[in-house]
C-alpha cells in the first residue's frame, strides 16, 4: 500500500506557507512522470473502449470519495465538450449523487451496490466499465467490476497502487504509482492529480478517435454560455471565411461549429 506509505516529510506544522507551497509542489512535479509510466496501458484501455464506442457502446465510471467524484466529472464534461449524449458517458460514485459533496457513511464498503447502481442504465456488453480507486482495494469497485467482468462487459481500471485487488478485476488496469502522498494517506493530493490526468487522457482520446474534434477544435461543443458563442463564433470564422454577422447568424440557425462550417452557403433568408 504505497499510497498508505509514511510522507517524505514530517513536522509540516512547522513548515511556513511558502514551505509547505514548495514541498507540495515538488511532489506534485512526480505525478506527470508517473503517468508516463502507464501510457502504454492507458493504450490498451483506450483502444479496446474505441472499437466498442464506434459500434454503439458506452463509457462508464464508478468509483468512491474522491476516486467518484473525479470520474463524475470527467463523465458531466463530456456532453458540453462535445456535444454527446449525457448517457454516452456515465459516472456513478458510491453513496449516489449526495456523496459528491459530502462523505456517504460505509457506501464504498458495499461490494454488491455498484452492479446494482449500474444495472439503472442496463449496462450490457458493449459497453465499457472503468472503475477508480487510488488505493486498488475499494470493495464497490471490485464487486463491480468483478460483476461487470462476468456479464462479458470490457473492464479497466485506474489505481494508485500495484498488484491491488482492484487491478486483478479488470482486464485493462492502469496502475499510476505516484509513491507517498505529502499528508500520509491523503489520496486526493497526487494520487487524485493522476487519476484526473489519466481520466483527461482517456476521455479526450475516446472523442477524438470518435470523431468529434476537427483539427483541434471543438466542433460539436454546446454553446451554452456567451464564452462558449464568441469561441464558437471566432472558429467560424477561422475555417470558412465568412463575417462575423455571418458566423453569427449560421450558428444560430444550426447550432453548432461542424454544422454552420458544413452549411457555411446555406441562404439563411429563405
Amino acid at each position: 500500500m504505497i499510497t498508505e506509505n509514511a510522507s517524505h516529510y514530517d513536522h509540516l506544522e512547522r513548515m511556513s506557507v511558502r514551505e509547505l507551497l514548495t514541498n507540495i509542489n515538488q511532489e506534485d512535479k512526480t505525478v506527470p512522470l508517473a503517468v508516463e509510466r502507464a501510457i502504454p496501458q492507458i493504450e490498451a484501455l483506450v483502444t479496446e473502449i474505441v472499437k466498442r464506442m464506434k459500434e454503439g457502446g458506452r463509457l462508464f465510471y464508478i468509483g468512491a470519495g474522491t476516486s467518484g467524484r473525479l470520474g463524475v466529472v470527467d463523465a458531466s464534461e463530456c456532453p458540453p465538450t462535445y456535444g454527446v449524449s449525457p448517457d454516452l458517458v456515465v459516472g456513478i460514485i458510491a453513496g449516489g449523487d449526495r456523496a459528491i459533496r459530502s462523505a456517504v457513511e460505509n457506501a464504498e464498503d458495499d461490494s454488491e451496490q455498484a452492479w446494482k447502481d449500474l444495472q439503472a442504465y442496463h449496462i450490457e456488453p458493449l459497453d465499457t466499465l472503468i472503475g477508480i480507486a487510488a488505493s486498488g482495494r475499494t470493495p464497490y469497485v471490485i464487486g463491480g467490476l468483478q460483476k461487470a467482468r462476468e456479464a462479458g462487459i470490457l473492464t479497466g481500471c485506474i489505481v494508485c497502487n500495484p498488484g491491488s485487488a482492484v487491478a486483478q478485476a479488470a482486464e485493462f488496469p492502469v496502475e499510476v504509482v505516484v509513491g507517498p502522498e505529502f499528508v500520509t494517506g491523503s489520496t486526493r493530493m497526487k494520487s487524485g492529480t493522476a487519476q484526473k490526468l489519466v481520466l483527461n487522457m482517456v476521455s479526450t482520446s475516446v472523442m477524438i478517435q470518435l470523431g468529434r474534434v476537427k483539427g483541434n477544435k471543438m466542433v460539436d461543443m454546446q454553446l451554452t454560455n456567451h464564452k462558449l458563442k464568441i469561441r464558437a463564433t471566432n472558429m467560424v470564422m477561422s475555417e470558412t471565411g465568412v463575417s462575423q454577422k455571418r458566423a453569427e447568424d449560421l450558428l444560430a440557425r444550426f447550432g453548432n461549429v461542424r454544422s454552420a462550417i458544413l452549411n457555411v452557403n446555406y441562404n439563411l433568408e429563405e
